[in-house]
């Protein structure tokens, strides 16, 4: 079949990678980085969530960053420096108000057909990434965040997911170690919890004996889309010139919030805007602390914080979204409201060893990844999953390499005619 170039190696690059092979085409795969997975598929949040598919464009989401951008620590900051991409991208948002709720359902639709697949590949590949099976559970302080959450649950349930809600002694069996009170929770026995990066690196060596390439440490500098093909080419990391140039039959572009600047190359505009989400991974060094620590996921709506067990001997808690361009500083102040977090919730989970971490989400308005193809024959997207990408990442390389292999198909055809 064809050769396709994968520009990143993320989650959703080593997913189309492996798509695309099981579909019997030749696979280079290039990635700035020295190792697959070390930018936002490094250490989020843990959850492959359906239960988490409802999309940002809300008012009442616009509204409470609004009240949020005085503080600080809110869980969703906006830098006001004046940026065109940021404020061109908010506009977009608001428009996209209207969709909310067929991109709700669409998403967890997707979703739910996301995990068959990944838990398929995880199997047949023997991948150890800490799956934990337990489901997750959505807690609520007050009864206006459970009604609102009610709300969303009917979009869910049209979307095909298994949501229902628990009372705060439900809640407590569920997960007996959280502290504080509660006026109700949702919970989805689904859904699961792993670790991205063990996933993701685990699936690029599985790649790599199916026979794809990856040139590590390639910051590609130039795509020529011409009649025979497409040619790409890459700067090595020390600053010398150009490197070799790849001529092959198509390229996809799953390069998180790169992609904008390589569409920009082909002619096409990907939207997507980089929303900084911080995590900490705690690392339960001693048996209180790892006898103390919940191993159902949590997702705690008011704080817009979700925790995920790693193992016996980690824990990881990750959230915030934060508008600031490419910013990838890991700020103190963001960082702390993770930490109270735990000791709140769980105060006998020792925090002395946690590492903190940062990556940008690449978002777009809609907050629907970009999946297909560009303009021009031969240019495909998957990228702009924001904060799915993990959840949603087995499905649109599915998605991805079926219209890969289908133009394939379609040029094999015109020829031979």
């Amino acid at each position: 079949m064809s050769k396709v170039a994968i520009i990143g190696a993320g989650i959703t690059g080593v997913t189309t990678a492996y798509a695309l092979l099981e579909r019997g085409h030749s696979v280079v795969v290039l990635d700035r980085h020295r190792y697959a997975a070390m930018e936002t598929s490094f250490a989020n949040g843990g959850q492959l969530s359906a239960s988490n598919a409802e999309v940002w464009n809300h008012l009442g989401t616009v509204l409470k960053g609004m009240k949020w951008m005085l503080r600080r620590d809110a869980p969703l900051l906006l830098n006001p420096r004046p940026s065109a991409h940021k404020y061109t991208w908010l506009g977009e948002f608001v428009g996209r108000i209207r969709d909310y709720r067929e991109n709700t359902i669409a998403t967890t639709r997707m979703a739910i057909e996301a995990r068959r697949h990944l838990f398929a590949i995880a199997e047949k590949e023997g991948i150890d990434f800490d799956l934990q099976r337990r489901g997750i559970l959505h807690i609520y302080r007050d009864k206006a965040g459970f009604d609102a959450a009610a709300a969303v649950n009917g979009l869910l349930r049209e979307g095909g997911l298994d949501r229902r809600a628990v009372t705060p002694e439900e809640m407590r069996g569920i997960e007996p170690a959280v502290h504080g009170s509660y006026h109700g929770g949702f919970f989805t026995p689904s859904d699961s919890t792993g670790d991205i990066h063990k996933f993701a690196r685990g699936l690029a060596e599985a790649c790599g004996r199916r026979g794809a390439r990856f040139v590590h440490e390639a910051d590609v500098s130039g795509i020529e889309h011409g009649p025979g093909g497409i040619e790409i080419t890459w700067n090595p990391p020390d600053g010398r010139p150009a490197g070799e140039a790849l001529a092959v039959d198509a390229v996809v572009v799953c390069a998180g919030v790169a992609s904008r600047r390589f569409a920009a190359m082909l002619g096409d505009r990907v939207n997507v805007y980089p929303v900084k989400g911080y995590s900490v991974t705690v690392h339960l060094d001693d048996a209180r602390s790892r006898d103390a620590a919940p191993t159902v996921s949590l997702l705690d709506d008011a704080t817009k914080i979700v925790s995920s067990r790693l193992g016996p001997d980690r824990f990881r808690v990750a959230g915030t979204a934060e508008f600031n361009g490419e910013n990838r500083d890991i700020r103190a102040d963001r960082i702390e409201p993770l930490l109270r977090w735990v000791r709140d919730l769980f105060p006998d989970v020792g925090t002395a060893r946690a590492v903190p971490w940062a990556g940008l989400r690449p978002m777009t308005p809609s907050l629907m990844p970009r999946v297909g193809a560009g303009s021009r024959r031969g240019v495909f997207y998957n990228t702009g999953h924001g904060h799915l990408g993990w959840t949603l990442s087995a499905v649109t390389a599915q998605m991805v390499a079926d219209a890969v292999h289908g133009e394939a198909i379609s040029d094999q055809a015109e020829r031979a005619a």
